[in-house]
Order: structure tokens, then C-alpha cells, then sequence
């Protein structure tokens, strides 16, 4: 599998859901957050739903089964939450 330059420099080694955000540690040990808001499944999902993620792809991204929601983890970190404007970003 090929990867860019980016996606191994953030791999994910831990996600959770908490306090409406979405938290990540990564392999730099470095702590990632966003609030669900930003994204449109996971806005309306259930706290069960939003508890049910995977690191897939050799930590490379997160994976909500119960929600068909997949994000990279460099769209993370570059500020893409899967909102249909990507435009709008996180700035907080």
C-alpha cells in the first residue's frame, strides 16, 4: 500500500469520544481533538454510535462502522471533519 509523506507523520493510536469532541493520541504522542459538531454524521449520531470507532488502515484514519463514517487522520489535522462545505474549518 502506498502512502503520502503526511499520512506517516499522523497515525493514530488511540480515539475515543468525550464531552462532544472526538480525541486522538498519536504516535508522536501528541493529543488531537474536535467537536462531532463539525462533522455531519457524527453531529447526529448517538453516544454509543459515537463511541463505536476503529483505527483503520495502519492508524491512518478513524472509522464510525455504526455510522459509515470514515476520516483521515492528515484531513484531521489539516482541518477537514467531513462537512459537506470543507471550507468551513475548525479554528478554536
Amino acid at each position: 500500500m502506498k502512502y503520502m509523506v503526511a499520512e506517516l507523520m499522523f497515525k493514530a493510536l488511540k480515539a475515543w469520544h468525550e464531552g462532544g469532541y472526538i480525541h486522538m493520541v498519536l504516535s508522536d504522542r501528541k493529543q488531537v481533538s474536535f467537536p462531532v459538531d463539525l462533522n455531519d454524521k457524527l453531529r447526529n449520531a448517538s453516544h454509543d454510535q459515537l463511541n463505536n470507532i476503529e483505527i483503520i488502515c495502519n492508524g491512518t484514519g478513524l472509522h464510525w462502522p455504526d455510522l459509515d463514517e470514515d476520516l483521515s487522520v492528515t484531513g484531521i489535522m489539516e482541518g477537514r471533519f467531513g462537512k459537506r462545505d470543507e471550507q468551513q474549518t475548525f479554528e478554536g
